[in-house]
């Protein structure tokens, strides 16, 4: 974990975190640390989850965001700024300003080791993140093995809970906070909708996809490329690849696998888990890869044990997702169409083309990677949860 330094006597500021009160928790360790702390508050559910005694209410346009956290630093003599993700509108802006006033900035993010990590990294998050992109740099390091993290009962009901409370909030009281702009759709009644839908095609789709996944361990082992799809509104898309969305990135990869690939091979996608109720690829699949004479060796899942997936995978393509992380752990070549800490010479093929990877890949170095996930641990990940318990966070 990178070293935030000394926190007493500090001046704290807290912008957006993960949806509920992580945040709030978080602010607590702080104090108790000696901290002065403050946080912004952009909406009502920002409000609704902080301690109260030092939130302040941001309700101008977004034309006057710079001008107001520029006079909040200065004003309030901030030494440091903790915030989740570092891709949105308000986090941009702040991190931008922050820099130039020689603040400490903080990131936190979904973890790139999963589960019972949570991302944690100065100045930056993914491609933005510090940590070294060249194999040299970890082939000098000692191979060491990694302490084994703790269980920390992440709580998928509280996140939903969570995100449900905040939205309703949010929304409710949205005339409060007019000029609020969110980095996603921000309706309260469609997330709902969402949800239902996400739970009633997580039932339909782990009966219906169960004999595919038998298959990938029998009859298609070592003969598939796995595809694992991102969900849509991922900044990670937007603001880390070439890639407009998650469609254009579909088309690239069938067309590629269609004209390249070996005949006897077939390609498998996996809807993300967030797009479960909002997205459905298949039938733009179906179609593309009709018209692409290939519709018989592509397949589509929603429901999907990913290990197994990776495991008898004969290689997996990515634009940028920690699935590609995980992909690399079980020994299976990865290509990154995007930018991603990961997409390091000798871990990844970052010198082929996809065209070429179809036929030709690169299985990855297993000294490197335990290297590289080594040094990773160490300097960005937390074993804590943001829904779940806080973990190493207590220690700080």
């Amino acid at each position: 974990m990178n070293n935030i330094g000394n926190l007493n006597n500090q001046n704290i500021l807290l912008l957006q975190g993960p949806m509920g009160n992580f945040f709030k928790r978080l602010d607590k360790v702080f104090r108790k640390r000696g901290a002065k702390t403050y946080k912004i508050a952009f909406n009502a559910a920002d409000w609704f989850f902080s301690n109260k005694d030092n939130v302040i209410s941001y309700k101008g346009t977004p034309k006057f965001w710079q001008k107001f956290i520029t006079s909040f630093f200065n004003e309030y003599k901030i030494d440091k700024i903790f915030l989740f993700g570092d891709c949105r509108f308000y986090q941009r802006i702040a991190i931008k300003t922050a820099n130039s006033l020689g603040i400490e900035v903080f990131v936190f993010e979904e973890g790139y080791v999963r589960p019972n990590y949570i991302t944690l990294e100065k100045y930056g998050v993914n491609d933005n993140s510090r940590l070294p992109r060249l194999s040299k740099f970890y082939e000098q390091l000692p191979i060491e093995k990694t302490k084994e993290a703790l269980d920390m009962k992440n709580s998928l009901f509280l996140m939903i809970t969570s995100a449900t409370i905040y939205y309703l909030i949010a929304n409710t009281f949205k005339f409060l906070y007019p000029h609020y702009i969110h980095h996603r759709d921000f309706s309260a009644v469609k997330e709902a909708l969402y949800g239902i839908k996400s739970f009633m095609r997580k039932i339909l789709y782990t009966l219906k996809d169960k004999p595919c996944n038998k298959l990938l361990k029998t009859k298609l082992s070592k003969k598939y490329f796995f595809i694992p799809l991102q969900a849509n509104d991922d900044a990670q898309i937007r603001k880390h690849s070439s890639f407009r969305n998650m469609r254009e990135f579909i088309e690239v990869v069938l067309n590629s696998f269609a004209h390249c690939a070996d005949k006897d091979c077939f390609i498998v996608f996996k809807h993300h888990p967030l797009d479960r109720g909002k997205v459905n690829y298949t039938n733009f699949i179906n179609a593309l890869s009709e018209e692409l004479g290939i519709k018989e060796r592509v397949i589509t899942l929603y429901e999907l044990y990913i290990p197994n997936a990776l495991k008898n995978a004969r290689g997996t393509v990515t634009i940028n997702s920690t699935v590609g992380l995980s992909s690399l752990y079980h020994g299976t070549p990865t290509i990154v169409l995007g930018k991603a800490i990961y997409d390091i010479k000798g871990l990844t093929c970052k010198r082929e083309t996809l065209d070429d990877f179809w036929k030709n890949q690169t299985t990855p170095n297993k000294d490197l990677f335990k290297k590289f996930i080594k040094f990773l641990i160490k300097n960005s990940q937390i074993n804590s949860s943001f829904y779940g318990k806080m973990g190493d966070l207590e220690k700080l």
